[in-house]
């Protein structure tokens, strides 16, 4: 396509038709220029098509491989499996003539409340930002696009639609925006879908500063910005901010505010015509298949069943109650209604219709293991069943082990509105401790989208952590109690041992207009770290079936970063995947800072009594801070320190070093401190020269004063170290000679 050509060529009333979408699920068409309309899909986790294209009812969608949700992917910390799982997406969405898929979901698990947690890759940007880069580029090598939603801060779903994010520029640029930075800088993708939310008080698709700035100038986004469903308040503001695409649109309606618009003069045809050509180019670069192809279903679930074995993380293994050979276990008792109705999936825009859902009863035979069921609980309820409870309670007496499933139902976790609590219904939790006092060989398996609480931790010998895992969960799950695959999933998120830990408990969603980011940068393993708080699971843990010991930690360093190489070893007798994680602590600069940050991951697979040998690099930004009065990235030379572990409270090797950045030095200024000068050899040997002239060096210059052994003790007193020099002429240093100091300093320091 002749992108300029057909710009020129459209009338005001088919450029208005174009920023506005139709039916629901497509982008408008101009037939007389053989423009095509292109239709999007929710997707993040499974193609959710549309049957009939003018409705959003979720469960009138066709048949597709239903995925793990992002919280058991992300799970994975797997680069490579997620840019297959973008693969057979794409796959998927080219076989049904799709052009965009609308994900994936990377905003920040802030608070475990989040009701859409489930949909969001973690509560850290890089990892959020590496996974969904590798999901993207999967996607967009099939020829579909994506969307990469929710842009940005929406953390919240009560009155998402209006609730406005509040927070420091730092906060938002380190946490909220750096994931989104991530994808649009090494995955291109084809759109952002901004969010319903507003930051700082402007509605986030009205945001120019947001979608113009920061994303395009700053950012160097070529592609198109759509709002998600809904969240235009005014289309025309909405364009002039830098918004491409109103979705689903508000239909003739939408048009005539447009042309009414231009011909008022409110809307520069300029500002139009920019949106219609970042629509064209998508058009353009993301044509349909011309017509439907099938695919491999069978081949596609067993992927999903893959992705789920990568990501189920097994969080608590006492004295190796797992896994359980079907040889050799014995009686098993399997319980939960979840066994039999498994939550697989979230609730909302990514629900999909699967081909093939397989539950942990249906797969209970195919396990191996000898098995009685008892439903233990009603999952429609909260109140305990006693003859459910005494039935399931009677059988775990006499079992060798017990395998309880638990989890949320669905009413309770969905995207449109957030938790009120962490605690699993109470029928459940109540019969977790009594099976526990019950049989000391008791195993819980959980089905949830976020962090749940566990009063009953101590009691229990294992918890695997299966989130939710799609249309395979339920051999997924026996396939890591079984120990036919070694778990190697590790957490993307903290799991506080209370909601009241959290920082945001006291403020979380209740304010119905303003969500206070109070907690700054100091969100998830930041908090909890910093304050050495006890948590119930760390950010990065996962267990394994074997060990790991990792050493030989070496760097190497210059003024744009280093390398980090180390050795990883299976200490074990089974292969595994371990999740080297590298943590940087800053010492260097002078602001609030986490005690440590992920600054590079991998995963990597050993067999038994092997070594790998792993490099991570960093780079100038993994040192660096955003500087709001510079409203910059800053990286300050200086001492940091470098830690490799397996979660961020399990940290098996670390190392500091010293960076030089060759910074342009701060000029010295009557604000600067004395300490800053003594702590510089030239300046301090200057100061000495200029300001400590022989001919000033009587007594009634304090400034020169030695001590017994002829050192200056202005040097030596901490008092005066913590002193500008503007304060050292008001006690009476000579004003001249420290205005000589600073102009001879200054130029000193450009040399």
């Amino acid at each position: 396509m002749d992108i300029e050509r057909t710009l020129a060529e459209l009338t005001l009333p088919e450029k208005a038709a174009l920023v506005s979408g139709k039916n629901n699920w497509y982008t408008a068409a101009v037939d007389r220029l053989d423009l095509p309309a292109l239709m999007m899909t929710d997707g993040p986790s499974g193609l959710r098509k549309q049957i009939n294209s003018g409705t959003t009812n979720i469960n009138d969608a066709i048949q597709a491989i239903t995925y793990p949700a992002a919280a058991l992917s992300a799970s994975t910390w797997n680069e490579s499996l997620m840019h297959q799982l973008g693969e057979h997406l794409g796959i998927e969405a080219r076989a049904e003539q799709v052009s965009l898929l609308l994900g994936p979901g990377v905003n920040m698990k802030r608070s475990p409340l989040g009701g859409r947690n489930f949909e969001y890759l973690a509560e850290d940007p890089l990892v959020a930002g590496k996974l969904g880069s590798a999901y993207v580029q999967g996607v967009q090598s099939q020829h579909v696009g994506v969307a990469v939603k929710h842009f940005a801060a929406n953390n919240r779903e009560n009155q998402r639609f209006t609730a406005s994010s509040d927070m420091s520029e730092r906060t938002l640029r380190e946490l909220y925006l750096r994931t989104f930075e991530i994808i649009v800088k090494s995955a291109y993708p084809a759109t952002i879908m901004t969010s319903y939310n507003k930051i700082n008080g402007v509605l986030n698709s009205q945001n120019e500063r947001l979608l113009r700035r920061i994303l395009r100038d700053e950012w160097g986004f070529h592609g198109a910005v759509m709002s998600d469903w809904g969240a235009v308040a005014n289309t025309v503001q909405a364009l002039k901010a830098g918004l491409d695409l109103e979705m689903p649109g508000k239909g003739q309606a939408s048009i005539n505010d447009i042309i009414r618009a231009v011909h008022t003069g409110e809307l520069d045809e300029g500002t139009l015509n920019k949106a219609v050509r970042h629509l064209l180019h998508v058009v353009d670069d993301w044509l349909p298949a011309d017509h439907a192809q099938p695919y491999d279903h069978a081949a596609h679930h067993q992927f999903a069943r893959k992705l789920a074995d990568d990501g189920i993380i097994l969080l608590k293994n006492h004295e190796d109650e797992l896994p359980l050979d079907p040889q050799t276990t014995g009686k098993v008792v399997v319980i939960g209604e979840l066994a039999e109705n498994p939550r697989f999936q979230g609730s909302g825009s990514s629900h999909v219709n699967p081909t093939k859902l397989v539950s942990p009863l249906d797969e209970l035979a195919g396990s191996g293991l000898k098995a009685d069921y008892y439903p233990g609980y009603r999952l429609d309820q909260s109140e305990t069943n006693g003859d459910l409870a005494e039935a399931a309670l009677t059988a775990a007496k006499t079992a060798d082990h017990v395998i309880i499933f638990a989890g949320y139902p669905e009413a309770a976790e969905s995207e449109g509105f957030d938790k009120a609590s962490l605690m699993l219904p109470e029928n459940q939790s109540d019969l977790i401790g009594s099976l526990a006092k019950a049989n000391v060989h008791t195993t819980v398996v959980l089905q949830n989208g976020s962090a749940v609480e566990m009063p009953w931790i101590h009691s229990v010998a294992a918890v695997v952590e299966t989130y939710l895992a799609g249309e395979a969960v339920g051999e997924a799950t026996w396939d890591i109690i079984t120990g036919a695959v070694n778990p190697s999933g590790h957490l993307t998120e903290t799991f506080p041992r209370r909601l009241t830990d959290t920082p945001m408990a006291p403020t979380f969603g209740q304010d119905p207009h303003h969500e206070y980011y109070t907690e700054g940068i100091f969100m998830g393993y930041r908090y909890y770290d910093t304050h050495e708080m006890h948590v119930l699971f760390p950010f990065g843990h996962g267990l394994s079936y074997t060990t790991f010991e990792y050493t030989n930690l070496k760097l190497t360093q210059n003024e744009r970063g280093a390398t980090v190489t180390f050795d990883v070893t299976n200490t074990g007798a089974r292969s595994g995947q371990a999740v080297p994680q590298l943590y940087i602590a800053n010492h260097a600069s002078h602001v609030p800072m986490p005690t440590k940050e992920l600054r590079a991951f991998t995963k990597v697979a050993i067999a038994p009594g092997e070594t790998e040998t792993v490099t991570l690099a960093l780079d100038r930004r993994d040192f660096s801070w955003w500087c709001e009065p510079k409203a910059r990235w800053q990286a300050d030379s200086g001492d940091y320190e470098v830690m490799i572990g397996e979660s961020s409270r399990d940290i098996r090797l670390q190392v500091k070093l010293t960076m030089d950045f060759k910074n342009s030095p701060a000029p010295i200024t009557t604000e600067t401190y004395m300490a800053a000068i003594v702590k510089n050899p030239q300046l301090r040997d200057l100061f000495k020269q200029v300001v400590l002239a022989p001919e000033y060096a009587g007594p009634e210059n304090f400034l020169a004063i030695t001590d017994d052994q002829g050192s200056l003790q202005i040097f030596q007193d901490r008092m005066f170290m913590n002193m500008p020099l503007r304060a050292v002429v008001a006690l009476g240093g000579p004003q001249a000679l420290i205005t000589d100091f600073i102009t001879r300093a200054n130029t000193l320091l450009r040399q």
